[in-house]
């Protein structure tokens, strides 16, 4: 590892899992699921057909003091919950980076629907006095970036990537690009969505891309397996600190992982439907090659985008196979987490990391049959204990984003 590597010496999350990483960590470790019945209103006032969601394991409320949860939106509170983790975890204090060279990049895929929806509600029922004057503030996209980039008091550039499902990723992505040209010595990045809602609901149900598995929730998210109908909704935030390797070390800093390269790339092919030679995701992950000097066969471990849909799961294999081969060992954490959507990629970003610190991958859970297509080892049963030198995460978004990370072992 040399001094201009950008690594990660900080891990923060909320998910369906847990409310931390060590529990969401455990949760995969175990084959626990985050999916279950959804008892929200709404559910039967619109006759939803599908009535199961992977909703947080740890409401915000539980966490945050009540005045400072009742001015975010809940993509907010789940950013500053992960955030605090991760600046904790990587041992910084109140003072511990110069704000001039710290950065906040957070992502998310929808952002503050929920409280546009409810704000929406008050003005036509209410009237005007009952909106409150934080609404934008709640609803926008960029707020959960720019409420972390306010408490770290980040002065290097504050970013909000929206790229659909790859929002997390790209995130990071960016950081790392930050890191690279200079403009910080420490990015705070990852992502966050919190947008189960009657509208969400409805307009995945619609489109037909959700599972209907109802009566069986914790079966419902099966990646790869042929009798996979669609992903299940999810809800939560992955952060991770990363810094200039020159100076992590100068701090004596704890270093889970390197992140040698990063990749991205559009499909541009269709607005939700993957190309489906796979052409766009294999660019990503041959440019995360590339940029990191990663020879292929040092990658062990995909650690797959894989939503439980029946094109995309089989095509990104495809893409795995075109560009780094038919060796790495892939796994699909959704099935037990559900799609966090723009959280999504940063969680898992997470969870990779953790693969190659404790040389585990967790298992993909209600893999029963494995669809033919796909030819690569798929982890199933019980984690699997592996020598692990690099790992991809991949991430794809609505609109043909799609984004892949390299990280190394230390």
């Amino acid at each position: 590892m040399s001094n201009a590597d950008v690594v990660v010496t900080g891990l923060g999350a909320t998910t369906p899992l847990g409310g931390d990483v060590e529990s969401t960590w455990d949760g995969l470790l175990a084959g626990r699921s985050g999916v279950a019945q959804l008892n929200e209103d709404f559910v039967e006032r619109f006759d939803l057909p599908v009535k199961i969601a992977a909703r947080l394991a740890v409401d915000p409320a539980e966490v945050l003091p009540r005045v400072e949860a009742r001015r975010l939106d809940r993509s907010e509170q789940v950013a500053m919950i992960a955030a605090r983790q991760a600046w904790q975890d990587a041992g910084f204090g109140e003072d511990g980076v110069d704000p001039e060279r710290l950065g906040v990049v957070i992502g998310t895929g929808i952002g503050g629907a929920t409280t546009l929806l409810n704000m929406d509600d008050l003005l036509e029922t209410s009237g005007l006095r009952k909106v409150s004057p934080l609404t934008v503030p709640m609803l926008m996209p960029n707020g959960p970036a720019a409420y972390v980039g306010l408490e770290l008091k980040a002065r290097a550039g504050v970013h909000a990537p929206v790229s659909a499902c790859a929002s997390g990723a790209e995130a990071i992505a960016m950081a790392w690009r930050m890191l690279r040209s200079g403009e910080a010595d420490v990015v705070v990045a990852g992502g966050a969505e919190a947008c189960i809602a009657g509208i969400t609901m409805a307009g995945f149900s619609q489109s037909r891309t959700m599972s209907t598995r109802n009566d069986d929730p914790a079966a419902a998210s099966r990646p790869w397996d042929v009798e996979r109908d669609g992903f299940v909704l999810g809800e939560g935030s992955g952060i991770v600190v990363l810094e200039r390797a020159e100076y992590a070390k100068a701090r004596g800093a704890r270093i889970y992982a390197s992140l040698p390269g990063i990749g991205t790339s559009a499909d541009s092919y269709h607005i939700t439907a993957p190309d489906p030679e796979g052409t766009g995701q294999a660019r990503a992950m041959r440019a995360a090659l590339r940029t990191g000097d990663i020879d292929p066969a040092r990658v062990g471990h995909v650690n797959a985008h894989a939503t439980s849909t029946p094109v995309g799961d089989v095509t990104e294999t495809v893409a795995v196979r075109k560009a780094i081969g038919e060796h790495p060992v892939l796994t699909a954490p959704k099935s037990a987490l559900g799609h966090l959507l723009g959280a999504a990629g940063a969680v898992e970003s997470v969870t990779t990391v953790l693969s190659l610190y404790h040389g585990l991958i967790p298992p993909t859970q209600n893999l029963n049959e494995i669809d033919p297509g796909v030819s690569h080892d798929v982890v199933t049963g019980e984690p699997r204990k592996v020598d692990l030198d690099v790992a991809i995460n991949d991430s794809f978004g609505f609109g043909g984003h799609n984004v892949s990370l390299a990280f190394a072992a230390v």
